[in-house]
């Protein structure tokens, strides 16, 4: 419980309706959708403005109150649970789109205003938004800024930080700095820009964006390949790319996971094959064509033991639906669902799903894995019960394992979800030492009373580090 003069304070800030501290309301605020983690903050509070985040932050450092910036909660390592308490500032009030640029192909939005109703308003003017994080319906872009999210039209597309060309953020001081700008070419400083994407709300608030836009692709076309081995899938993303074609989506499902995924969406995936690739193409229509035939062709002399083209936009539509409802689908098996990612060079995408099957068997765990194929992106998921402490140890030590073998295959332990709270433990084995010691750097000097969403990023104590040869 915050003591009386801050909540006050709190209350004066963001209005009755813009503070919280019911037990049920401490409750919702608990957890995000990170599954095990939680823990109740203190007060939540809700600016409407960067003035009042400005204020918010102001009062926050000079009482030594820590501030925990949240969007939807729909991030998958914890970034936005309370862990050391104190009070969550969601940024949900903050929700116009400010400005769309036509001339400029730019939109300036606040940090609350949700993906895909933002994605279908560009649409509608003819642009683009490519960014497409699977909780596209219901996050923020300020939390897609914050975690750097990727999705399924990360291979054409890339990223987040892509289309980030400028922020308004403020920091713990409730100084408010301005990044970047519509100017494409702009070297002037160190990338500020750059640095708060992925901060992951350690380092300063975010407040406004500016995004870049695109042209919207005149046609598109999804594929459906069925193969009867991983590696035939994986020979497939290989020789898609060596072909020149770069899709705008390459999904992967294994055999558990489509089987899974068909019993809840019944889009008429295939549920005796070893795996399934879901590839869609986007452009100019007569190049999306023959992309696509190129594509089939591929996925044939790779081994695939059939290939649909869809019919219709709405068949189309059903399959990546399809693809989506991946998490909901495979968490109804069991009470808890561990939703991880690491990410691997395309090459060793057979390899990495070999060793994740093989660390299953190890630990006696049923791991499901889908992800996008064409950047080496994979979810390995576990179904198991957050109840059953001796199996919650045996998942632990499996995606600790995980995470060592991506490394060791020249990837990363995460290549979307972020560090947050739940991959503290494993940073050190991507970036080292030095690297932690210069990211700790970073955040005293942005941070220097340590306010802004303690308890991410960095570990307590270093994890000593899984051996693996692959």
């Amino acid at each position: 419980m915050l003591p009386e003069p801050i909540r006050r304070e709190l209350t004066t800030i963001a209005g009755p309706e813009g503070f919280l501290d019911s037990p049920a309301d401490l409750l919702a605020y608990s957890y995000d959708a990170t599954p095990v983690y939680q823990s109740a903050p203190d007060g939540v509070v809700f600016p409407r403005s960067t003035e009042e985040a400005q204020a918010i932050l102001r009062f926050a450092s000079r009482e030594g109150v820590k501030i925990i910036p949240r969007g939807s909660g729909t991030n998958l390592s914890a970034g936005s649970v309370p862990v050391e308490g104190g009070v969550v500032m969601v940024l949900t009030r903050m929700s116009r789109v400010r400005e769309i640029d036509t001339e400029n192909l730019t939109a300036t939005v606040e940090p609350g205003a949700i993906t895909g109703p933002f994605q279908a308003q560009v649409e509608a003017m003819g642009l683009f938004y490519p960014p497409d994080p699977g909780s596209v319906a219901v996050s923020t872009l300020g939390g897609n800024v914050a975690t750097c999210a990727g999705g399924l039209r990360g291979l054409k597309y890339g990223v987040t930080r892509d289309y980030v060309l400028g922020l308004e953020a403020v920091l713990p001081s409730g100084e408010v700095i301005r990044t970047g700008g519509k100017a494409m070419k702009d070297v002037a400083g160190y990338d500020l820009t750059r640095l708060l994407v992925g901060s992951e709300g350690t380092l300063a608030v975010i407040t406004e964006i500016l995004l870049k836009l695109v042209p919207k692709p005149a046609a598109k076309r999804t594929l459906l390949a069925l193969f009867p081995h991983v590696t035939d899938a994986a020979r497939a993303v290989s020789g898609i790319i060596a072909a020149r074609i770069v899709p705008a989506t390459l999904e992967f499902l294994d055999q558990a996971t489509a089987r899974v995924v068909e019993d809840y969406a019944h889009a008429g995936l295939p549920t005796d094959v070893g795996a399934v690739l879901l590839i869609e193409q986007d452009g100019a229509p007569a190049a999306v064509d023959a992309d696509i035939e190129e594509i089939a062709r591929v996925c044939r002399t790779s081994g695939a033991s059939d290939v649909r083209v869809a019919a219709t936009p709405e068949e189309a539509v059903g399959l990546m639906t399809a693809r989506r409802a991946a998490l909901a689908a495979l968490a109804r098996l069991r009470p808890t669902i561990v939703l991880e990612d690491a990410s691997v060079p395309r090459s060793r995408l057979a390899d990495m799903v070999q060793a994740i099957n093989t660390i299953a068997r190890k630990h006696r765990l049923q791991i499901c894995t889908f992800g996008h194929a064409g950047d080496g992106n994979l979810h390995p998921s576990c179904l198991t019960d957050a109840r059953d402490t001796e199996e919650m140890r045996r998942v632990e030590e499996a995606f600790a394992e995980i995470f060592a073998t991506a490394v060791a295959m020249g990837g990363t332990i995460t290549g979307e979800h972020g560090v947050g709270a739940a991959k503290a433990d494993y940073l050190e084995w991507k970036v080292g030492a030095a690297g932690i010691a210069v990211m700790k750097r970073l955040k005293s000097a942005f941070d220097p009373q340590g306010i802004l969403n303690p308890g991410k990023m960095f570990a307590r104590t270093s994890r000593p580090r899984i051996v693996v040869s692959r």
